[in-house]
């Protein structure tokens, strides 16, 4: 059995190359329960959730770190984002034609262009308090997730990178090795790095997808780099958390406006926002707008829902 719902990052002793494992597995499991996403579609949002961990791993900062898919084909938006802490949450929305979807929407084999279409990968990085904000953008390419995000790291971080992914309706899994900025190593020159680094990637193509849900870390890396001296880190937990709240869905509807707000709550009797990412529903009946838009403030009784 695989290490669940974690992430474990190691080094090369010898050489500048890092790398990380992560499984996502009741985290998944939780990020997609109220969702009935097409087992291609399913497949690939697991593929993007496994990755923005892996991105956000490799990178000090606190706040969210977001992997966006966007295209002209008929899953139009795909959106994976994860906190500095390892939270994680996503989304898919896709078109479904009066003659229903492709086939490409249930194939866990189908190609990422065959979901999105021609479009655009996009990492954006933002700090909690919003005073920073970084963004990277690259086409879509290649059959798999995995080489278009090694397109974004060889023209955004300008830092070596290979990815293997892997995710079906039980867990999602990935590996990241990354070469490190400077040409030697402690103990390498430049030359025997070169190589290192070559050959790593090589190996890495040998992991099966089977292998990579069902071995441990340890049994992972002793099967893959048993000739190379590793150190292995303690594992971080990884978990889903949607960062909705009574709040942010409140200043939602101030934006929308208050003509706009009331004509939902004369119509239904309520108005009802339900969350994107977990399905949690947000009420706010005639008391709660009024306060909404007397006082100008968010109506009580919220909090954060995770």
């Amino acid at each position: 059995m695989h290490d669940p719902d974690c992430m474990h990052r190691f080094v090369f002793e010898h050489y500048p190359i890092r790398g990380h494992l992560v499984h996502l597995d009741a985290a998944w499991r939780a990020l997609i329960e109220h969702r009935d996403y097409p087992g291609g579609i399913r497949d690939l949002l697991g593929e993007a959730v496994a990755a923005s961990l892996l991105l956000a791993a490799t990178i000090k900062f606190d706040g969210v770190l977001s992997l966006q898919l966007q295209g002209d084909g008929f899953v139009h938006l795909m959106l994976a984002q994860c906190t500095s802490g390892l939270g994680v949450r996503g989304l898919a929305r896709y078109r479904e034609n009066a003659g229903g979807l492709p086939a490409a929407a249930a194939d866990a084999r189908a190609r990422v262009a065959d979901l999105i279409g021609a479009g655009h990968l996009t990492v954006t990085l933002e700090t909690d308090d919003g005073a920073q904000r970084y963004q990277g953008i690259v086409p879509i390419s290649g059959e798999r997730l995995a080489e278009s995000l090694q397109g974004y790291f060889e023209n955004s971080e300008q830092l070596p990178t290979r990815l293997w992914l892997y995710a079906d309706a039980q867990g999602a899994s990935g590996m990241l090795l990354q070469r490190l900025p400077g040409e030697s190593g402690p103990r390498a020159g430049a030359a025997e790095v070169d190589d290192a680094w070559r050959r790593v990637q090589l190996i890495g193509d040998t992991l099966t997808r089977e292998e990579l849900r069902t071995l441990t870390d340890v049994e992972i890396l002793r099967r893959l780099f048993n000739e190379d001296d590793l150190r292995l880190f303690e594992p971080s937990p990884v978990y889903f958390r949607c960062r909705c709240s009574r709040e942010r869905v409140a200043g939602m509807l101030q934006g929308l406006g208050e003509a706009e707000t009331r004509g939902v709550l004369a119509e239904r009797g309520a108005v009802e926002v339900r969350c994107d990412f977990c399905n949690r529903a947000y009420v706010f009946d005639a008391v709660d707008v009024a306060r909404l838009f007397n006082a100008g403030a968010s109506s009580d009784g919220g909090g954060r829902v995770h």
